[in-house]
């Protein structure tokens, strides 16, 4: 599914998710480099980022799994 990963007003990160117009705060990283690993959001949801370079610019749109935990 596609989503829209960017920087909160906090410094922190938040996922957009178009088709289910949810919002939700990324509240764990498996790697702290954001990319490449599983992150778990606010409403319980994990989801598998793609690999890409550490200084990748955001706002950016990108193609995520859902994972099971």
């Amino acid at each position: 599914m596609k989503v829209m990963i960017r920087k909160n007003a906090t410094g922190g990160h938040s996922i957009y998710v178009p088709k289910k117009d949810l919002e939700e705060p990324i509240v764990t990283m498996e790697k702290p480099g954001l990319w490449g690993g599983k992150i778990s959001l606010g409403n319980g949801w994990i989801l598998e980022l793609p690999e890409m370079a550490a200084d990748t610019k955001l706002p950016i749109t990108v193609e995520v799994r859902k994972s099971e935990a």
